[in-house]
């Protein structure tokens, strides 16, 4: 008896102590269901997809109240379809995607409602009307854009599988730049070559080619890592990659010089290296790789000041923008000046939306668009812009780094990453932080193959954060 009790008691506490723990399990189930709870989560996407509808919708009016004094209702009609397209995405997402980020989806509508409202802006001060102005073919491609994102959301049900075929991806990436080299088909525009033309409609391939390489990144990265991480030798407390390991960020420097050389296109080829200099990294955690990376940027950076003359002017214009001689020059600085006269003049507050002049800059429509914003809405309008492309970005980061394989934290890493680095490529060039490089505005600047992207992308960061949630990892 007396040696029969501690084993009961022993027993006694065993059982307690299993009782407690599966009653502590159910209770953080329960409490990461009522977290985790999808209809809660796409009923926050649809309050804030009505408050990016407000906004979209109320710039338009303000547009027209400030330089018609009336109120046109065939462009707010358009925009609604555009509305309706919007919420049909989110009611894709309820289906196929009910644990996606709530975030995204309406950050992006605001984006690109905010872009139209300002592309139309220029349009009357220009006379555009109809289907030639440019913020009418602007709904239209947003139109299609989301038409595909609908159909990448319901098609693409497992987004791993991708990682099959990053070969296949490489391949189409670089189809997608050889395009516009194409004889017949290629078209120079402002002295760069990366336009497709087939009749009427032009295209800038290099925009898909950039979710292309993201996937063959991602791809490669994941089964490359540990020979790319674990092997070197440490200089300066740093450990460098053996030589042999250096092909891959060799052939993708190669690569952006190719685009930098024969398309005359600064602006995607540093987009481009920078996507793999910052994937690299993420995948292996070394240092070394971005020394190395930013040294290969030097380098090719002085080699082509030296032996291309757009170049030169580019970097002249950057840093002698108020030079009589540069401002007069043919290529040379008036527009950066004439964008900075314009942020300058909308000040803290802006001018109000249809009450400045933004129309003086060259492509305030496109390439200059965060200018003409500056201008209308002042710092406080363009900082809050800023912070809804920070909040997106972040959200796609956050969805990779609690992805629970490699492809979903590189290629969702990536994704993100590629929009806040064009961003910040474009408010640099047109504040004079960095060269102007002429690459587009994401959702806001006019431009139909930068929308197909960029609403591509935004369809594959919901599809990967529905599978992180869908798992816990959330």
């Amino acid at each position: 008896m007396t040696q029969a009790a501690p084993r009961d008691r022993a027993a006694t506490g065993s059982n307690a102590l299993q009782t407690g723990l599966i009653q502590l399990r159910e209770v953080t189930e329960a409490i990461r269901v009522r977290v985790r709870n999808p209809a809660k989560l796409r009923n926050l996407e649809l309050f804030l997809l009505v408050i990016a509808w407000v906004v979209g919708g109320g710039a338009m009016v303000l547009v027209q109240l400030g330089a018609l004094e009336t109120v046109d209702l065939f462009p707010l009609q358009l925009a609604a379809i555009l509305a309706v397209l919007t919420f049909a995405l989110h009611i894709a997402l309820r289906v196929v995607a009910r644990e996606a980020d709530a975030i995204i989806l309406p950050v992006a509508t605001a984006l690109n409602g905010i872009g139209i409202a300002m592309i139309y802006r220029i349009d009357i001060a220009q006379g555009a009307t109809g289907w030639d102005a440019a913020s009418m073919r602007q709904i239209a491609w947003t139109g299609i854009a989301l038409v595909i994102a609908i159909a990448a959301i319901v098609l693409v049900r497992n987004h791993r599988v991708l990682a099959r075929y990053r070969f296949l991806a490489m391949a189409a990436a670089f189809v997608l730049l050889l395009l516009p080299l194409m004889p017949g088909i290629g078209r120079t525009v402002n002295g760069a070559t990366v336009w497709v033309g087939v009749g009427p409609v032009t295209f800038q391939p290099g925009e898909l080619a950039k979710i292309a390489l993201a996937i063959f990144f991602a791809g490669y990265l994941m089964t490359a890592r540990d020979s790319l991480s674990v092997v070197g030798k440490r200089f300066l407390g740093i450990r460098f990659p053996r030589v042999r390991d250096l092909g891959p960020i060799l052939v993708v420097w190669a690569m952006c010089m190719l685009v930098l050389v024969f398309q005359r296109d600064l602006g995607t080829s540093l987009l481009y290296f920078g996507l793999f200099l910052v994937m690299i990294y993420v995948a292996t955690g070394r240092r070394s790789w971005m020394v190395i990376g930013v040294g290969l940027v030097a380098l090719g950076g002085v080699a082509a000041y030296f032996t291309m003359g757009y170049v030169q002017r580019r970097i002249h214009a950057w840093i002698h923008a108020f030079d009589n001689d540069v401002y007069n020059a043919s290529g040379g600085s008036f527009q950066i000046v004439e964008g900075i006269f314009g942020m300058a003049h909308g000040g803290l507050l802006g001018t109000g939306l249809g009450l400045g002049r933004p129309y003086l800059t060259p492509y305030a429509n496109s390439d200059y668009i965060i200018p003409s914003l500056g201008e209308e809405l002042g710092l406080a309008g363009l900082m809050a812009i800023l912070c809804l492309y920070i909040v997106l970005v972040s959200r796609g980061i956050r969805v990779g780094f609690q992805g629970p394989d490699d492809f979903t934290k590189l290629l969702s890493v990536g994704l993100a990453f590629v929009i806040g680095l064009q961003v910040f490529i474009v408010v640099g060039g047109v504040t004079r932080l960095i060269p102007l490089t002429g690459l587009t505005t994401p959702f806001l600047a006019a431009g139909g193959s930068s929308l197909l992207a960029n609403w591509l992308i935004v369809a594959l960061l919901l599809r990967l954060s529905d599978s992180v949630r869908g798992r816990g990892f959330a």
